[in-house]
């Protein structure tokens, strides 16, 4: 059998292969009835359904002629590691610089990985991004999250 879309393919077996990861991994957790679903019973129906949407687009790769059946061309690994290192620095700086330094710092060192990227957009961004974030989840979910450095936090129950 001929492939005839390479991208639709590998990322057909993708979804395939995360939604039976997920669907596997939900197994481990009660599943509960429709009435009173468990913990597991809802990334069991989101695994099965990325599975099968998965299989879908990996039927189509490998039945329907598309224009841009190419091949996929090199990993990009410089972007890749630019978003997973700044991922990383996001979840070691948070509890020490808290949402308002390692938001921004995130958004902007993750901005660098494409070539299209100017400072002022994603400084906008960032700004846009950390309000959004703030108001999301400690005014509206009311989560405890540290929002300043713990140097600002410190000297604050101090002088208390």
């Amino acid at each position: 059998m001929k492939i005839k879309s390479q991208k639709d393919f590998w990322s057909g077996l993708m979804f395939v292969a995360v939604g039976a990861a997920f669907a596997v991994g939900a197994g481990n957790y009660s599943l509960g009835d429709s009435v009173r679903p468990g913990p597991g019973y809802f990334p069991l129906g989101l695994g099965v359904l990325l599975a099968l949407l998965g299989a879908v687009v990996l039927f189509q790769a490998l039945t329907i002629e598309t224009d841009d059946g190419d091949p996929v061309g090199a990993f990009a690994w410089r972007p890749l590691l630019i978003i997973l290192g700044a991922v990383v620095m996001f979840g070691v700086a948070l509890p020490r610089l808290g949402l308002v330094i390692s938001l921004p710092l995130l958004i902007l060192v993750s901005a660098y990985a494409s070539d299209e990227h100017t400072w002022i957009g994603s400084a906008i961004n960032a700004v846009a991004i950390t309000t959004l974030s703030w108001l999301v989840f400690v005014v509206g979910l009311k989560l405890t999250l540290p929002m300043w450095p713990t140097i600002f936090a410190a000297s604050a129950v101090a002088g208390s």
